[in-house]
């Protein structure tokens, strides 16, 4: 009895192995391939728990979520061949585990060293085809776009997807630090140099306008005060020429009065005549009408 017993434990043991070697959880954050004799034969699984042969297959699993690559920086060399020392992380995903698998043996750390090589690369690249100034002062979301869009098509070979691309600081080597600042410096100087030059040619403009403004409106306003004075004086001339036609005599008298009034009524004035001159004809008069 005790040798069958110990059957029965051996059969449920060995049943209990096969059972547990026929079964394989997938998460929810991974995705699985399995393998039969180390050629894949299926990899679309869903999570949960699931099937596979003992000993004959074998599952490899690959994360589902985004995985990130920050390597240590790089030193890049721009068109002008100055160096730079770029510091940058990368976002990616697998899409086709298969693709991955083949490409890099299923070994995570594999594939990002090769995603690695192609976003430096990339860097390259991109900073290659710029100046200093170019690639410090260009918009950043331009560049990231552009180093992106340079070594997508790559890891799509690898079953990657990059989704993010970020340079997170970009630093000048100690030998071209000073000489980038002279010519950022120098860069500055000119375009405020070329500001203020068309702030004073606009000036220059605006008073140029202001100046012709104002002769026009003041030419204007010499004429119109010429026509009112000829007016005036045309309308004075035919008020004094019809008071003389009405009374001569009166009109002579009036304008020897105001005449008198001009040439002797301030204090302290002296005017020197001959007492019959024709200045004090109606003085004289009244004196001897007096007498």
């Amino acid at each position: 009895m005790s040798g069958a017993r110990s059957g029965y434990l051996i059969l449920a043991a060995i049943a209990g192995f096969i059972f547990i070697s026929s079964i394989f959880i997938v998460d929810q954050r991974e995705q699985a391939i399995k393998l039969r004799l180390g050629e894949v034969i299926q990899s679309d699984y869903e999570p949960g728990l699931q099937w596979k042969w003992p000993v004959i297959d074998t599952v490899v699993k690959l994360p589902r979520r985004i995985l990130t690559i920050s390597d240590r920086p790089e030193r890049i060399f721009t068109e002008e061949n100055e160096a730079l020392q770029v510091d940058f992380f990368v976002k990616y995903r697998i899409t086709n585990p298969v693709q991955f698998y083949v490409s890099t043996g299923g070994v995570v750390q594999v594939g990002n060293d090769r995603l690695g090589e192609i976003v430096k690369n990339a860097i390259v690249t991109e900073f290659g085809k710029r100046t200093v100034v170019e690639a410090i002062s260009v918009g950043r979301q331009e560049l990231m776009q552009d180093m992106l869009a340079t070594a997508a098509p790559t890891a799509q070979d690898l079953g990657a997807e990059l989704i993010d691309f970020r340079v997170k600081q970009v630093e000048f080597m100690d030998d071209v630090r000073e000489s980038v600042y002279r010519q950022m410096e120098s860069e500055r100087k000119r375009i405020a140099f070329e500001r203020r030059a068309e702030g004073e040619a606009e000036a220059e403009r605006i008073r140029a306008e202001a100046d012709k403004e104002s002769t026009v409106i003041r030419a204007e306003a010499n004429k119109r005060a010429e026509i009112i004075r000829g007016e005036g004086d045309a309308r004075s001339a035919e008020i004094y020429a019809n008071a003389y036609t009405k009374d001569p005599e009166f009109y002579a008298f009036y304008r020897s009065i105001n005449a008198y009034r001009n040439a002797v009524g301030l204090s302290g004035d002296i005017l020197v005549l001959d007492p019959d001159n024709e200045f004090f004809q109606y003085l004289n008069r009244s004196r001897g009408d007096a007498n």
